[in-house]
Parts: structure tokens; sequence; C-alpha cells
């Protein structure tokens, strides 16, 4: 049986679709993990929920219009996060304009579809993610975002490692805080957009947030974070992938498994890791002799008083 799977993996392995397909989850383990560090960074985790349903506004559009529905899709996330950089000088503020943004457009996407008569199957099955479909602009997205994210922190790591850790910190350190944002928004924006086809919009976490969850736990500095946040990306993409093609599984829900189990792991490790070291450091306490007393000064001679 596991012959017969591995000969299997390997035919499967030849086919255009299917090496396609494992270049773009290579492609995307490159840049997408640089993303989720500027999430958790910002914490501006609901920009990934609104440019979900922004990206299927965008996909309502190029269906109505007859022009590339990925394309449009990632136009549509690209005006929104630059749309709402002004808003992002807080958490809180940025949150209310996600919420407001999100059923803004999944109302928008809902009322083009039904009053254009467009078929809406093919719009919602990119909740669902279809690597095997990815096409030649698919791969020029991804490949875009592979060089430009990683190339923008390694550029500007100085001002991005402020504006992560404080940003009024950055600010007066002369830091271009609300551009930087804008910018940070916008590839945020298209990066999910960019990431939809590949695991559904549904599952993208597993390409964004969750390397960069575990990269957390292993890495103590902003470059050190976003190499391990790579290298996870890289391989939770890969074995995910391989996975499912040799027990013949969707992809999407197990890239997010194997990621997920990668995250968990790192945190029970790292738990682990802590609290042995916490009882390392007790015993050592306890088991160190006490110190001997000092001994008292010998009294001053005649000659010094």
């Amino acid at each position: 049986m596991n012959a017969l799977a591995t000969a299997d993996l390997g035919t499967l392995l030849q086919l255009a679709p299917v090496q396609r397909a494992g270049l773009a989850l290579l492609l995307a383990s490159v840049g997408l993990p640089v993303v989720g560090v500027v999430i958790v960074g910002l914490d501006i985790m609901p920009v990934r929920f609104a440019m979900m349903h922004v990206a299927l506004l965008g996909i309502a559009v190029g269906l109505l219009t007859g022009l590339d529905p990925m394309l449009c899709a990632l136009a549509a996330c690209a005006l929104a996060g630059a749309g709402v950089a002004p808003l992002a000088r807080t958490p809180d503020g940025l949150s209310g304009a996600m919420g407001l943004l999100m059923s803004l457009a999944v109302a928008g996407a809902l009322l083009l579809l039904a009053v254009s008569g467009v078929n809406a199957s093919g719009a919602f099955a990119l909740l669902w993610g279809s690597v095997l479909s990815v096409g030649a602009p698919d791969l020029v997205v991804l490949g875009v975002l592979a060089a430009v994210l990683p190339g923008l922190f390694w550029w500007r790591r100085r001002d991005i490692g402020l504006l992560l850790y404080d940003r009024e910190l950055a600010q007066c350190s002369g830091v271009p805080v609300r551009a930087l944002t804008a910018a940070l928004l916008v590839l945020v924006a298209v990066a999910v957009a960019g990431a939809i086809k590949l695991t559904g919009a549904l599952l993208v976490d597993a390409l964004t947030l969750l390397p960069a969850l575990a990269a957390r736990r292993l890495g103590g500095s902003l470059r050190s974070i976003t190499l391990w946040a790579i290298g996870i990306g890289v391989a939770v993409n890969l074995t995910g992938f391989l996975l499912a093609l040799w027990l013949d599984w969707p992809p999407g829900p197990v890239l997010v498994l194997t990621a997920g189990t990668v995250v968990l792991s790192v945190h029970v490790f790292h738990v682990v890791s802590e609290r042995s070291e916490r009882r390392t450091g007790s015993w050592r306490a306890t088991a160190s002799p006490p110190l001997p007393p000092s001994s008292p000064a010998p009294p001053a001679s005649p000659s010094s008083r």
C-alpha cells in the first residue's frame, strides 16, 4: 500500500498543475509569513477577515465586468488597505473600521451577484481555495510578493522594528509612521488576496499567521523572527502539500492542520523549557551552600588611633 501510494505521488509530481501548485506554495511561504509577522506585531488581526470579504467583492466585480476576478480582488484589497490606513493610529480604531468594511464589502458582493444574475458559485468557490488551479498570473503575483515583502523588511528593518515595538517611540525616532503603516497595510491586504486561491479565504491563516505565531516563540529579534517564519512556512507548505497528495486529501485543510501542529508543538516546547529552567534555578538556589559569615574586622592598632 505504501509503495503504491509513493508511486502515485511520484506520478502526480510530474503533472504540470501539481508542479505549479508546489511552486506557488513555495513562493507563498517566502513572502506571506512576513505578512503574519506584521499582523502579529501591529495587532491587526481583524484586517485579514475584512480583506477576505473585500476580495469577495472584487471577485464579484470581476465576474460582472468580465475582467480577471483575482486581479480585481487584488486591486480592491489594495485600495481598501490604503483607505483604512489613516484609521490605524490605534488597534481599537482599526478594529472598528475593519468591522464596517467587512460588513459593507460582503453586502456589496452579495448585491452585485444577485442584481447582475452572475453565477455566484465561482466567487464562493474561492472561500475553499483550489491550489491545483493556480495559473501563470497567480505565480507572478506570488513571485512579486516573495521578492517585495522580505526586501522591504531588510531595507527598512530598523523602522519596521521600531514601529512594531512601539508606535510613539518610532514617531519620536523620526520614522515616517503614517506612510510606513499605510504601505504595510496595503501589502497585508494584497498578500491576503493573493493567498486566497491557494488555501481559500477561510484557511488563509495557514500561510500568513500560523508561521509567524510559531516564529515569535523561537526568535529573539525582528530579523530572527522573520527568518524563522519563512523557514517554518517553507517546511509546513511543502510537507502539507506532499502529505495531501499522498493521502489524496484536500490541500487547504491539510496545510492548516500541519501548520497548527507546528504552532502547538513549538508552544508546548517553549512552556516545558520555561518550567525546566525555573526548576533548575530553584534547585540550584536550594542546593547552594550558605555563605560563611564575614569575619569581624581586626581591632585597630594603637598606632592607628
